[in-house]
């Protein structure tokens, strides 16, 4: 339980997959309810975006990597597609990653160096009484984002 570890083919099916992966891993991990429903958003976007553009429509690959480390939950989305460009022509309203980051404690968006990219999204996990809620974002504390630090590195995704 201290880790998931999957691949997905990158087509539209593998968002509700992942997604529900991720949920389930987060409620087994000790999140609360508002927690998961988080993660279940950020899972959604980082995948849909994956899904869109890491490929240009063709095939490839979606890694997805959730870990538990120091009370935190850490859940990483890679693919091995054509990496961050800037886009004139884009599907959606581009609000994914300010979703992301809205309901995460911390994210990054970096390119791997194998090629693609990789979506790092960090979560304090809380130990809440029945009936409690997750800490106002006042009571959060922002890490410094380096996934290396909780057993994760960039090329671990790859198959």
């Amino acid at each position: 339980m201290r880790s998931l570890n999957e691949r997905y083919e990158a087509t539209a099916g593998c968002v509700a997959e992942g997604r529900t992966e991720l949920a389930d891993f987060a409620a087994r991990a000790g999140a609360t309810p508002n927690q998961v429903d988080a993660v279940r958003l950020a899972a959604s976007e980082a995948l849909t975006n994956a899904v869109l553009h890491a490929y240009g429509g063709g095939p490839g690959w979606i890694y997805v990597n959730a870990a538990v480390s120091s009370g935190e939950l850490w859940i990483l989305i890679a693919d091995e597609g054509c990496g961050l460009k800037p886009r004139t022509q884009r599907a959606g309203l581009g609000l994914g990653l300010g979703l992301i980051s809205e309901v995460s404690d911390d994210f990054a968006v970096v390119s791997r160096a194998s090629g693609g990219t990789e979506v790092r999204i960090r979560f304090n996990l809380v130990d809440a009484e029945p009936g409690a809620g997750d800490p106002s974002p006042g009571e959060r504390h922002s890490a410094s984002g380096d996934a290396r630090r909780h057993g994760f590195t960039p090329s671990m995704s790859a198959a």
